[in-house]
């Protein structure tokens, strides 16, 4: 999976590929599914939800430069598989969920595959963060948003970096955006494909 989908394309951050290759998928796809789990393609976890593509996960790793000392905060927590990843790249990891039956699926997969000391996942509207742990270094969004989650880039702190795929249901640009003295800049974006961002800052429930 590392070498052939993610190497061999343009994902560069050796940090990325090292946690790639150290998380367990398999345990974050449903047993049925295990066979595919290192497949470059999104799995279904249940609830009209997805396990994102190695691939855009990494994408998403790799542009939050994330050095290993940083607060970081997941939106969308579906499978743990994200955030699993990113308690390899991060020191501190907070992943949040607005249905409270994938959370607590994540919360056994993180047990079970070494990282349930290394993230706190949180049940609620992700729309809106956690404003009682931010500021966050780099927040990574795994769903899609009409526009950009503003009460999200509040809780980054200066220069801090937020992944996010923005756009229409059918269709959204993966953007990296970085909170300047300016306002949000929007340094780069990709064309990509996920599950819709339900809540008060996300599409309508």
């Amino acid at each position: 999976m590392v070498e052939q989908q993610l190497r061999d394309r343009d994902v560069e951050d050796e940090r990325v590929l090292e946690a790639m290759d150290r998380v367990p998928r398999h345990l974050f796809v449903p047993l049925e599914l295990r066979g595919r789990a290192y497949r470059d393609a999104a799995l279904p976890i249940g609830s009209g939800q997805t396990i994102s593509q190695p691939y855009m996960v990494a994408r998403i790793c790799e542009s939050l430069g994330l050095q290993g000392n940083e607060r970081v905060l997941d939106v969308g927590t579906g499978s743990g598989y994200q955030a699993a990843v990113l308690a390899e790249l991060a020191v501190e990891v907070h992943t949040i969920e607005r249905l409270p039956e994938l959370a607590e699926a994540a919360r056994a997969a993180l047990e079970e595959a070494g990282y349930g000391d290394r993230v706190q996942v949180h049940v609620g509207d992700g729309t809106l963060g956690l404003p009682d742990h931010a500021p966050f270094a780099a927040i990574a969004v795994a769903a899609a948003a009409p526009e950009l989650p503003q009460r999200l880039y509040d809780q980054l702190e200066p220069l801090g970096r937020l992944v996010v795929p923005v756009g229409k249901r059918q269709g959204q640009r993966l953007q990296l955006v970085v909170r300047s003295p300016e306002g949000p800049a929007i340094v780069r974006s990709v064309s990509c494909r996920f599950v819709p961002l339900l809540g008060e800052e996300g599409f309508a429930v």
